[in-house]
C-alpha cells in the first residue's frame, strides 16, 4: 500500500511516527511524509493534544482525512497520537468516517493493521531532511506542572537503556545523519528510572564519544533538579552544540508554584548564571507562558524586565489554554483571550528587540554551518546556534559558489547582515 503518514505536534511525534514507518517499509509498503492529502491508499495522522490550537489543527486535519477518503471506497484513514490517547471515544463518536484508532501505546497495533507485527522501533525512515534526526531517549514524563497533560497522554517517563540510545545513534550516523537532536518530554530526567540516578550527562558523553555525529544538540531540558554535569559534557565535546533548549514558562514565584515547576525566581536566576558561567558562548532558548490564572498585570510586568534582563538568545511564547484533568484546569480561565495575545505581543517584542542587537553583533564572525536546502535563490544553513525549523536561518546567495554544497555538508561562512530574525553571509 500507498501510506502517507502526516505528523503534528512537537518532534516527540515526528520520532514515532518514522518509527512506525519503519515497520511498515518492513512489510513492503510504500511511506511517505506529506502534509497534502494525494495519490495514497490510506493516511495515518499522528496527532498532537497539547494545547488548544494544536487540538484545533489535529482535528481539523482528521475532517480533510475524512474528505480525501469519500473520494474513494477503497482508502483508509487510521488516527493515532496525543489527541486519541485523551479522546478517543469522543473521537470515534463524532467521526465514525475514521477506520481505526490508536492511542500512543499502541504503535504495533497500527502496525498490524497494514500486515506487519514486528518491532517498530528498529532503524527508522526519516520525515526529516537526511542529514538531521531527532534522538529520543526517553518516554513519558514524572513532573508534576499543573497546566500540562502530558504525564495523563504518555504517562509515567521510561528511560532507555544508554547502550540502545548510543547503538541507534551509530546507525543513524552510518546512514548519512550529520546532527543528533536529544528529545524527550524532560531530557534532564534521563536515567533516574533506571539507574537511579541523572544520567543526561553521561548519556552525552557517550554519544560525543561514540556515535560519531558531527553534531549532537540538547532540547526540553527542565530547570528544577538540572544536572550540571551535562553542561559540563557539552563544554568538554566540540561536536556538542554550545546550545540550550529550557522552557523556563514564568519568573514570577508565586505562579511557578501554582504552576508546579519546582523552582522560584531565585533559582531560575541561578542557574542561568551558572550557564552563563559555565557555557559562556551558549545560545540559551526558552519558552514563556503568559495568561496563566492568577497572572496579575504587576506579574506580566515582572515577567517582560525578565526577558530584558535575561537577553535569551532565542525565545517563544504561548498563551495559556486551560487543558481539562490538569491541576491549572480547576483554577478556570480568568485572563481574556485579548489580554493574552497582547501579553504575547508585547513579550515578543521585547525579544524580537534582543534578537536583532544579538544578531547585529554577530555581523563580521565567522561560524562553521550546516547546510539545510537550496530555497529560491538562496542556500540555507545553520550555525551551531540554532536548532531547524524553530531558530535562525544563514543565508547565502547561491551565485556566491562555483559549485553549491549539499544539504548536510558544513560551510564556513561570514556573516554580513542581520535581521531579527535571520543572517546574510558569504563564504569563506
Amino acid at each position: 500500500m500507498r501510506v502517507n503518514i502526516i505528523t503534528l505536534g512537537c518532534s516527540k511525534n515526528t520520532v514515532d511516527s518514522e518509527n512506525l514507518a519503519g515497520a511498515l517499509e518492513r512489510e513492503g509498503h510504500k511511506v511517505v511524509f506529506d502534509q497534502m492529502l494525494g495519490r495514497h491508499d490510506a493516511v495515518i495522522v499522528n496527532t498532537c493534544g497539547f494545547i488548544g490550537d494544536a487540538k484545533e489543527e489535529s482535528i481539523d486535519t482528521i475532517l480533510q482525512a475524512v474528505r480525501w477518503k469519500s473520494r474513494s471506497t477503497k482508502r483508509k484513514v487510521v488516527v493515532c497520537g496525543c489527541l486519541v490517547e485523551r479522546y478517543k471515544d469522543d473521537l470515534r463518536e463524532e467521526i465514525p468516517e475514521v477506520d481505526a484508532w490508536y492511542g500512543v501505546h499502541e504503535w504495533d497495533e497500527i502496525a498490524k493493521v497494514f500486515g506487519s507485527e514486528q518491532d517498530s522501533r528498529k532503524v527508522r525512515p526519516l520525515s526529516t531532511p537526511s542529514h538531521y534526526a531527532y534522538l529520543k531517549i526517553a518516554e513519558g514524563c514524572n513532573r508534576s506542572c499543573s497546566y500540562c497533560a502530558i504525564p495523563l497522554i504518555r504517562g509515567a517517563h521510561h528511560s532507555r537503556p544508554i547502550d540502545e540510545i548510543v547503538e541507534e545513534a551509530k546507525e543513524l550516523v552510518a546512514s548519512g545523519v550529520k546532527e543528533l537532536i536529544v528529545i524527550s518530554q524532560d531530557t534532564t530526567y534521563y536515567g533516574l528510572d533506571l539507574y537511579k540516578k541523572r544520567m543526561l550527562g553521561p548519556l552525552l558523553d557517550r554519544l560525543a564519544t561514540e556515535s560519531g555525529a558531527e553534531w549532537i544538540r540538547l532540547h526540553y531540558t527542565y530547570p528544577s533538579s538540572f544536572p550540571i554535569d551535562a553542561i559540563e559534557a557539552i563544554a568538554n565535546h566540540d561536536n556538542i552544540c554550545n546550545y540550550i533548549d529550557i522552557p523556563l514558562q514564568h519568573i514570577n514565584s508565586r505562579i511557578l508554584g501554582s504552576m508546579q515547576r519546582g523552582i522560584d525566581r531565585e533559582g531560575t536566576l541561578r542557574l542561568l548564571a551558572r550557564f552563563r558561567e559555565m557555557l559562556p558562548d551558549a545560545a540559551i532558548r526558552t519558552t514563556l507562558i503568559v495568561g496563566y490564572p492568577g497572572e496579575s498585570e504587576e506579574d506580566f510586568e515582572e515577567l517582560k524586565e525578565f526577558v530584558r534582563q535575561a537577553r535569551f538568545d532565542r525565545m517563544g511564547c504561548f498563551a495559556y489554554s486551560p487543558e481539562e484533568g490538569t491541576p491549572a484546569g480547576r483554577l478556570g480561565d480568568p485572563v481574556r483571550e485579548e489580554e493574552k495575545e497582547r501579553r504575547v505581543a508585547e513579550l515578543m517584542a521585547i525579544q524580537e528587540a534582543i534578537s536583532l542587537e544579538k544578531n547585529q553583533a554577530r555581523v563580521g564572525q565567522t561560524y562553521r554551518c550546516i547546510v539545510d536546502r537550496e530555497e529560491d535563490e538562496y542556500l540555507v544553513c545553520r550555525s551551531q546556534y540554532d536548532s531547524p525549523e524553530v531558530d535562525d536561518e544563514v543565508l547565502v546567495s547561491l551565485s556566491a559558489f562555483s559549485a553549491v554544497p549539499t544539504p548536510g555538508s558544513f560551510v564556513e561562512l561570514r556573516i554580513t547582515e542581520a535581521t531579527e530574525h535571520d543572517l546574510l553571509a558569504i563564504p569563506l
